[in-house]
């Protein structure tokens, strides 16, 4: 399960998914993690909508599917992984993030640097700006205001990805997550958990990993939420204390 790129949590069985670069795979509460249909697809972006539906994008398993582009562009599974379909810009994105709120989906191309949204479910899009960054997130509250992790600091963005701004005292962060009640996460790439309650003006630590951060995601169950991050050879840690502590979900 080599370099996470994406973590989610499909709302059909509670299943936690790991998006890597040989494949995605399902990870139970119990047992071995298995990868889905057998596919070495380098699953880059990655997002779940909703039951057993997700996006994607990245690089094509040439031994199952050999006459696809090496960049699959936006691409959807309506059965949880198991099988894929093209959406859009076949041969032209590759997509590294990926989010879907507020009606629409955000998409980093990486070849590209383009940040870019969609609001027809990723069939045509809408070129916003060009940012060299490393994760992108969309507020749950407020769909104009953005938030991106570059190499050189924090960035945010109020309509919606157009034009950027970097925060001024912010950490340098890798990636980033929202939580409960606009509670919002990110990890430093030495693996310090922060904590911000203003949207990112402020931060504060909150417990660290140990290791550098590849995904992180927070599932919310009602009033409770939990914290699952990919930790470049560690495994896949939770946490249900808002990031003080980690256990460890998932390691080979």
């Amino acid at each position: 399960m080599e370099h996470v790129h994406g973590l989610g949590i499909d709302p059909a069985d509670g299943v936690l998914y790991a998006a890597t670069h040989f494949g995605l795979w399902r990870i139970p509460e119990q047992g071995e993690a298995t990868r889905v249909a057998d596919r070495y697809q380098d699953t880059m972006g990655f997002t779940i909508l909703g039951p057993g539906t997700f996006l994607g994008s990245g690089h094509p398993d040439f031994q199952m599917d050999p006459d696809l582009p090496t960049r699959l562009g936006l691409i959807r599974s309506a059965d949880a992984g198991e099988t894929w379909q093209s959406v859009s810009m076949s041969g032209e994105a590759d997509f590294h993030v990926l989010h879907a709120a507020h009606g629409q989906v955000y998409g980093w191309d990486s070849g590209s640097g383009r940040v870019m949204v969609s609001g027809d479910d990723g069939r045509s899009w809408e070129t916003r700006s060009v940012l060299d960054l490393r994760d992108l997130v969309v507020s749950p509250d407020e769909p104009q205001r953005l938030l991106a992790t570059t190499e050189t600091g924090l960035f945010r963005s109020g309509d919606g990805g157009h034009a950027w701004a970097p925060v001024t005292g912010a950490p340098t962060l890798t990636v980033l997550a929202w939580g409960l009640q606009g509670s919002l996460y990110g990890i430093t790439p030495d693996g310090v958990v922060q904590h911000s309650l203003d949207g990112g003006a402020t931060w504060s630590p909150r417990g660290a990993l140990g290791g550098e951060p590849e995904a992180l995601t927070v599932s919310i169950d009602d009033d409770s939420e939990r914290l699952y991050v990919a930790v470049a050879e560690q495994g896949i840690l939770s946490s249900d204390d808002g990031g003080a502590t980690f256990t460890v979900r998932y390691a080979e």
